[in-house]
């Protein structure tokens, strides 16, 4: 399984830096990733949602760590273009 697209859309806030959606092999989307910005630096949190006892429970995840760092390289790698693409336009835009 191939990752062929990420959309990073970034947020301004302490820890949550940016909602992701992942497609695979031009046929399969996975929308709500999250990149934070932890106590060792950047990671990527899956889509989950809170159960009525008030725990989080992942709605699609990687089953193995090799396909896990795959997709957290491949996010993050984005993620990082992206905040470069809007400080390079915010310098062109500020003269």
């Amino acid at each position: 399984m191939e990752v062929t697209e990420v959309r990073v859309f970034t947020v301004e806030e302490e820890k949550l830096k940016a909602y992701v959606t992942i497609i695979f092999d031009d046929c399969f989307v996975i929308r709500d990733l999250k990149v934070i910005n932890g106590k060792t630096g950047l990671f990527v949190a899956m889509p989950s949602r809170k159960r009525k006892d008030g725990r989080f429970k992942d709605l699609a995840h990687p089953l193995d760590n090799e396909t896990r760092k795959r997709i957290e390289d491949k996010v993050i790698e984005e993620y990082n273009k992206e905040i470069l693409r809007k400080e390079v336009h915010n310098v062109k835009t500020d003269r």
